[in-house]
């Protein structure tokens, strides 16, 4: 039983770890604990598989482009905003 699972819930301070485990900001021995205790840890797992779909859905949203006609209408109220401004 993981030490999560005994205490009934992660803590502040595992979580940060696992977005550290994430970010690829461990040291290999802590990178090897975190992942050892997401093979024991029902509910760390989760909230790691959790994390990666987030990080994954803001990644592809960060690719994506506007369409024209939204870029027309923003520049156009820019355009209408500076002119009423001088």
């Amino acid at each position: 039983m993981s030490d999560c699972q005994s205490l009934g819930d992660c803590d502040d301070a595992r979580i940060e770890r696992l977005y550290e485990y994430l970010d690829g900001a461990l040291s290999h021995d802590d990178l090897v604990e975190i992942k050892e205790h997401l093979e024991g840890c029902p509910e760390c797992a989760g909230e790691h598989d959790l994390e990666c779909v987030i990080r994954s859905v803001v990644k592809r949203s960060c690719t994506e482009e506007a369409p024209q006609t939204l870029k027309a209408n923003i520049l156009a109220q820019i355009s209408q905003i500076q002119s009423v401004d001088h």
